[in-house]
């Protein structure tokens, strides 16, 4: 039975109380500049390939600050490359021509499936994926997957694969629903040409919540397809013979992303003013979305307990169940490898350096 779904209501005043619950955010995370971790200090690690999901915006917070603040050089990196998407990252791992993707779980589950693609996961970034259904209030207003059928339902052609996966999960066929090519933008929803729209919570759903424009919500993680989102996917032969360099990569991760928490408007500065400058990005909605981001899907109880971009056994099952579901047969072991980030925790614990 599908949960209810989120509903915006807040309109403009969006941006002031996202700050303000960053300063919530800060009171209450540890400070990862101040943690003196430099597993490969006096290793030169040389260089690493990072292929994103998406453009340089507030998205990257946590790799961002990374780069900044100078957490990869620490780790032993002459330097880290961040690509910017869109992309799934799957063939660039495969090719070899990035070292690290960040990617979703069911690209990942879909490529071993599929393919025997040689790829794990060893972290994720989102403990819940942000993918939903975004629909205007004052409009088609879709609060259940069922209220999809018959509906205009826009759709980029990269989240086709989840957009399939998600009605698979809740028994619809794709020929029920009208399926609009769409970008990126929310215009088309805004417009009227579509009645929903693939969205994240995160970006465009917030986007529109700061116009003061009230959107519902229908989260994928909420309805039948819950799996862990900008997962950390290398290759399996990384992981045999580079295994020190993923280790430090992750300790670079987890300090940038705790100072990411805590201090959610950092990134999103970095991303408006800095990485991004040339991609027209607006700093109050971007610290919205950072803040989002970072008290919905980065921030759990387990993170809080185990450190930063673990995955529990049951989120592994979950994310597993998700891909059975879309028709994926796969097993945790297939698709997880978690024993890097075990022992970079088991290394560092001063790691897990703030409290939920």
């Amino acid at each position: 039975m599908p949960f209810a779904p989120l509903r915006r209501t807040r309109g403009l005043a969006v941006g002031a109380a996202l700050v303000a619950a960053s300063l919530g955010l800060a009171a209450c995370a540890g400070d990862a500049a101040s943690t003196e971790t430099s597993p490969a200090e006096s290793a030169d690690l040389g260089d690493l390939s990072v292929q994103l999901s998406w453009i340089l915006n507030e998205e990257w917070s946590g790799e961002l600050i990374a780069d900044t603040e100078g957490y990869y050089v620490d780790a032993g990196f002459s330097s880290v490359n961040l690509i910017p998407g869109p992309s799934s990252g799957i063939a660039e791992l495969l090719s070899d021509t990035a070292d690290v993707s960040f990617t979703d779980a069911l690209s990942v589950g879909a490529a071993v499936a599929n393919e025997s693609a040689p790829l794990k996961v060893i972290g994720a970034t989102f403990q819940k994926n942000p993918f939903t259904i975004a629909s205007l209030a004052d409009g088609a207003d879709i609060t259940t997957p069922e209220q999809m059928i018959g509906k205009r339902i826009g759709v980029q052609d990269s989240n086709r694969p989840v957009f399939d996966a998600f009605l698979a999960a809740n028994d619809i066929d794709a020929s029920e629903v009208e399926i609009v090519p769409v970008q990126y933008d929310p215009a088309p929803l805004v417009n009227g040409e579509v009645d929903g729209l693939i969205a994240f919570v995160t970006s465009q759903s917030v986007t529109l919540e700061v116009q003061g424009i009230e959107v519902t919500d229908l989260l994928f993680a909420d309805n039948g397809l819950p799996f862990v989102g900008h997962v950390v996917a290398v290759t399996d032969e990384s992981i045999a013979s580079d295994r020190e360099r993923l280790k430090a990569f992750l300790v670079a991760e987890i300090q940038g992303w705790t100072d990411a928490v805590a201090d959610p408007a950092a990134g999103a500065e970095l991303a408006v003013e800095e990485y991004g400058a040339d991609l027209g990005l607006e700093l109050e909605t971007s610290i919205a979305s950072a803040t989002a981001q970072a008290e919905l899907l980065v921030v759990s109880d387990e993170t809080a307990e185990n450190g930063l971009f673990t995955i529990s056994d049951d989120l592994q099952q979950q994310t597993v169940a998700s891909l059975i579901n879309s028709g994926f047969d796969v097993t945790a072991a297939d698709i997880f490898d978690l024993s890097l980030l075990d022992e970079v925790y088991a290394e560092h614990p001063e790691l897990i350096a703030y409290e939920r």
